[in-house]
């Protein structure tokens, strides 16, 4: 889905990702591979923040089953990135995050990408209910239909 238009007002959540030199490639912008990087960093650190996860203890984790992120325009260090966070769709045991990736100051993103984390029990490895407060925690980032 082409979300080029999204503005951030299309987004719930924010967290400012600061690049570093070393996300440059020989291209001078920031190599695509570490964009994925960058929506990892907003989920994990949304999760952590708003105690849904516990990187060592938690009963469930999200293994990354799907992605995809569309560009539409480079970032480059020394840029700000602020990440915008949203879930499109929150299943039983699974989540659809979308993530709008805005550069300084710019109102529309600079790429947009997704991943579905499929939430699996830690010692099985099996797929596994969302626990009351993770799906409370994402439950704040669902956004309308229409939009995600």
């Amino acid at each position: 889905m082409d979300r080029k238009h999204d503005t951030r007002a299309s987004y719930p959540h924010f967290q400012i990702v600061p690049t570093r030199w070393m996300d440059n490639d020989a291209y001078g912008h920031v190599n695509n591979v570490v964009y994925y990087s960058y929506f990892d960093t907003v989920v994990n650190q949304y999760l952590i923040e708003n105690g849904a996860l516990d990187i060592e203890t938690s009963p469930v984790i999200g293994l990354v089953v799907d992605t995809g992120c569309s560009y539409y325009a480079p970032v480059s260090f020394p840029d700000r990135v602020e990440a915008g966070l949203r879930v499109a769709r929150l299943g039983t045991s699974s989540v659809r995050y979308e993530v709008g990736l805005f550069r300084n100051d710019d109102p529309t993103p600079a790429a947009c990408g997704h991943f579905v984390h499929v939430y699996v029990d830690r010692e099985t490895r099996r797929p596994a209910a969302l626990p009351e407060k993770l799906r409370t925690v994402l439950g704040r980032l669902v956004t309308p239909a229409e939009t995600a």
